[in-house]
Order: structure tokens, then C-alpha cells, then sequence
């Protein structure tokens, strides 16, 4: 069984959900990396010019920007503290 996989189950409907599930859980984990990846390299760019690599004022307009495009269901403060953790996870993973 493999790390994403959940038990085995007689329901077909519960196992296509699960494996609907993991396959996007692996999705999201591909797109953090991804997004790590991204500013690190916005990081080297901006430290190459001598610009500050933090910027708050950045950051709550991702966070505005996302919260207006977001359709739901996720409540926007679920967006905003997902994202919030997103972005700190990204600064922790960069120093």
C-alpha cells in the first residue's frame, strides 16, 4: 500500500472518493513545492538587486486577490490562514 493510499475498502464509491482525494492531496503538495520553488527564485532576483525579499504590502494583496477569486466552499478566513501558513512554510523553507 502505498503512503497516500487508504485502507482497502468493499465500497467502490468510498474507494474512487479516497483515491480521488489522495491524487489531489498529491496535487497540492506538488503545487507548494512548485510555489517554494518560484520564490526562491524571485528571492536570488531580488536579493540580486539588493531589493528586500519580504514584502508585507505583497502579501495582502495575494491574499485580497485570492479571497475575491475564491467561488468556495472554503470560507475566506480558511483561505487566508491556509495561505498565511503557505507563505510562512515558504519564508521557513528559503533561509
Amino acid at each position: 500500500m502505498g503512503l497516500l493510499e487508504a485502507p482497502v475498502s468493499d465500497d467502490p464509491i468510498l474507494e474512487a472518493r479516497r483515491a480521488e482525494i489522495a491524487a489531489l492531496d498529491l496535487r497540492i503538495l506538488e503545487a507548494v513545492n512548485a510555489r517554494i520553488e518560484a520564490v526562491r527564485a524571485l528571492k536570488a532576483h531580488k536579493e540580486a538587486r539588493g531589493l528586500p525579499f519580504h514584502d508585507p504590502d505583497q502579501e495582502r494583496r495575494l491574499l485580497d486577490r485570492l479571497a475575491a477569486a475564491n467561488p468556495g466552499p472554503l470560507p475566506e478566513q480558511g483561505l487566508k490562514d491556509l495561505f498565511s501558513l503557505i507563505l510562512a512554510w515558504t519564508k521557513k523553507s528559503l533561509k
